[in-house]
């Protein structure tokens, strides 16, 4: 019993004319007789019994009759599901990302996504660098987002969007009364940094960029986590370098001012994911991405 012949079946169920049947079949009227006797034949039953004014089901008609609209409905759901996954509207993506990384672009681009394919289940992460290009090669996210991205043969990367530098400070710091900051501003300064990490980050580059200068860096706290490191400039622990995205934590005592500096002019956040990887799902989120780094 194939899916044609269930639909010319209900037609005529509907109907009980094999004429009009299959006029709105869009067929004539041979064809369906022929439908209907090899349905009749597979199932060894008889399901219509023909009348004067055209036909009649039978009982084994009736009982098919109260079976056959489920069936069409659940085929129908199947091919929409299946047409759906192809297109990457449903299923499942799991997003590695980092601390600062979820304060700006990250969660617009998912907002657009989830808008656009509410039935994907998204899975979030917190990873470094070097925790999310293990996750990667073994299959547990399929993509990440990050900032100075080692170039590796197996993965591709794109850039999202490039963020300037600021320069958080406490309120009553000497600084706030300038409209931007420069490196020798912070000569010696009381600095809270992000840590060195395994892999080539923000904290390495912004100690590179204070020796490219000839500017003295002193480091007072360090923390990995966004929100305590502005936390403890606001508490007068000293000031930070961190990017644009870190703008909207509006921490009390909190102050940001452009840096000016030669080496630190902007950073790059960058996606990330299995450089052959043809999943739907994921080439529908860099759809997203794509779409999205064009109008920033």
């Amino acid at each position: 019993m194939d899916i044609k012949q269930m639909r010319y079946f209900l037609m005529l169920a509907h109907e009980l004319n094999f004429g009009r049947a299959a006029e709105k079949l869009h067929i004539t009227q041979p064809p369906l007789t022929r439908h209907i006797k090899a349905l009749e034949d597979e199932l060894g039953v008889a399901l219509f019994v023909r009348t004067p004014k055209g036909a009649e089901l039978t009982e084994s008609g009736r009982a098919l009759l109260e079976e056959v609209p489920n069936i069409l409905a659940l085929t129908q759901r199947a091919e929409e599901r299946a047409q759906l996954a192809q297109e990457g509207f449903i299923g499942r993506l799991d997003v590695g990302f980092f601390s600062s990384g979820v304060l700006n672009a990250i969660p617009r681009i998912l907002g657009g996504f989830h808008k656009r394919s509410p039935k994907v289940k998204i899975g979030l992460y917190n990873m470094t660098k070097a925790q999310q290009i293990v996750a990667l090669r073994e299959r547990r996210i399929s993509i990440g987002f990050n900032r100075l991205v080692p170039d590796e043969e197996d993965l591709a990367v794109e850039v999202v969007l490039r963020e300037p530098f600021l320069v958080a400070l406490y309120k009553g710091h000497r600084l706030c009364a300038q409209d931007s900051v420069s490196l020798q501003d912070l000569d010696d300064e009381p600095m809270v940094v992000y840590p060195n990490a395994p892999l080539y980050g923000l904290g390495q580059e912004i100690a590179a960029a204070f020796r490219a200068e000839g500017v003295r860096f002193r480091v007072e706290q360090d923390s990995e986590d966004i929100v305590t490191c502005l936390a403890l400039v606001a508490s007068n622990f000293g000031v930070c370098i961190t990017t644009q995205s870190a703008e909207t934590l509006r921490l009390p005592n909190l102050v940001y001012k452009p840096l000016k500096s030669r080496a630190l002019r902007d950073i790059e956040l960058c996606c990330m994911y299995r450089r052959h990887d043809t999943s739907p799902i994921l080439q529908a989120f860099l759809t997203q991405v794509r779409q999205f780094s064009a109008k920033d």
